[in-house]
């Protein structure tokens, strides 16, 4: 049955035009050409971004294998390009390869009409292996311009960053962030009564600013767990809630664990959730006292 047509103008927004104009993938996509050079990317076309690794579709096996042997040179440029990808490495397959549009692109950095860059001078590359070697030419060339304008090298990553930027990119700066941020959220669930001072002493670089986002949403998150137990009125199977229960009281009451006696997890978690969760405990613990 057809929907009405209003039905469907409903579920439109302008919204999710915006969310693909910023997608990874449709940018590089966008940028391709610049990013390899013409004539790879008559032969190549970025698929799909999975867990670090750009796939890329070419059009034969010989062009995979010619691709495979530039692959650092290549995710260096799209790193150079888009700081912000999380691509660290390429997987390549033959398949069919998107039709084109030769129409011009606005550039959204700048909001000016620019017309794809074709290179007048020089014809075509006839193989795969001159179109390899054009584009080496070309990385090379910009990084030697980049180096004589001051550009540095990454303490990560070895990629180029601009003079004034920090002393990384800003992929190996998310990543570095990312596993101080993994580092933090599980001592916070390992040992929450060590408050900012005794975390910040084993992850370097948390700031308090951190550290209470963690916390904030490490609380939030544990709270929706053992909201669930109550309204189920059981525990899992695996007794996870009793770990996050014990972790929620200390980091929210902010009080080491010898302090937290029954009216404190009483307080905390409500008289529901506590007689779920340590009722037949407490009640055993007075009959033997």
């Amino acid at each position: 049955m057809l929907r009405r047509l209003n039905e469907a103008f409903a579920e439109w927004t302008p919204q999710e035009r915006t969310r693909r104009l910023h997608d990874p993938l449709v940018l590089l996509a966008a940028g391709w050409d610049e990013i390899v050079g013409a004539g790879i990317a008559r032969n190549s076309h970025p698929t799909r971004i999975l867990d670090g690794a750009l796939l890329v579709t070419t059009r034969s096996s010989a062009w995979s294998q010619q691709l495979s042997f530039l692959e650092e040179r290549i995710v260096a440029a799209v790193r150079a390009r888009f700081p912000q990808t999380s691509v660290v490495r390429l997987r390549f397959r033959v398949g069919k390869l998107p039709t084109v549009s030769r129409t011009p692109r606005t550039d959204g950095a700048r909001g000016a009409v620019q017309a794809p860059r074709r290179d007048v001078a020089r014809p075509p590359a006839a193989t795969a292996a001159e179109a390899v070697a054009r584009f080496r030419h070309g990385v090379d060339e910009r990084e030697r311009a980049k180096r004589d304008a001051g550009w540095k090298e990454c303490g990560g990553c070895g990629a180029l960053i601009a003079p004034r930027a920090g002393a990384l990119c800003v992929t190996c700066a998310n990543a570095r962030a990312e596993k101080r941020m993994a580092a933090a959220a599980r001592l916070l669930f390992e040992a929450p009564w060590l408050g900012y001072a005794g975390t910040a002493e084993l992850v370097d670089g948390l700031t308090l600013q951190d550290y209470t986002s963690i916390r904030t949403r490490l609380l939030s998150r544990w709270w929706e767990a053992l909201a669930r137990a109550r309204a189920s009125k059981r525990l899992s199977r695996d007794g996870r809630e009793r770990l996050i229960a014990s972790s929620y009281v200390v980091l929210k009451s902010q009080l080491p664990p010898e302090a937290i006696d029954p009216a404190t997890l009483r307080n905390v978690l409500g008289d529901e959730l506590n007689e779920l969760i340590y009722g037949t405990e407490q009640q055993t613990k007075t009959n033997v006292e």
